[in-house]
């Protein structure tokens, strides 16, 4: 053991000042989640058949457009959040960190908008035919 206490070692290093908002954002998002996979689970348990020109007819709607794109959001913040966690947890190389993490910015922030493309093109084009 060294010759200083554990409290010792530790005293003054003081908190990242960012650990909470990080953890009040992924609880937000798991409740949005939540809510939001309930309500698409139990949407698409009412509808009469799943074809493509049912679902995209359905998708095209204004009141089912905006919660899809509102769960979009939700879903790859929420998985940007615990994969940064586990990244910073996990990956010690600071490079290779940086790249996982860039990485990982690429991967939400397309499929997110990949996701928000499609039904917003379904939205305002209307169903195929």
């Amino acid at each position: 053991m060294g010759s200083g206490t554990n409290i010792g070692k530790v005293r003054g290093l003081g908190s990242a000042k960012h650990g909470g908002t990080h953890w009040i954002s992924q609880r937000t998002t798991a409740v949005g989640n939540l809510l939001l996979t309930t309500w698409l689970v139990a949407s698409l348990l009412l509808m009469p058949n799943f074809d493509q020109a049912t679902l995209a007819l359905w998708l095209a709607k204004p009141s089912v457009a905006v919660p899809m794109i509102l769960m979009l959001v939700s879903v790859f913040w929420h998985a940007r959040l615990g994969l940064q966690v586990l990244i910073e947890d996990y990956v010690h190389d600071d490079a290779l960190k940086f790249g996982a993490m860039t990485l990982l910015n690429f991967y939400v922030v397309g499929g997110a908008v990949f996701g928000i493309f499609t039904v917003a093109k379904l939205a305002f084009t209307g169903a195929p035919a």
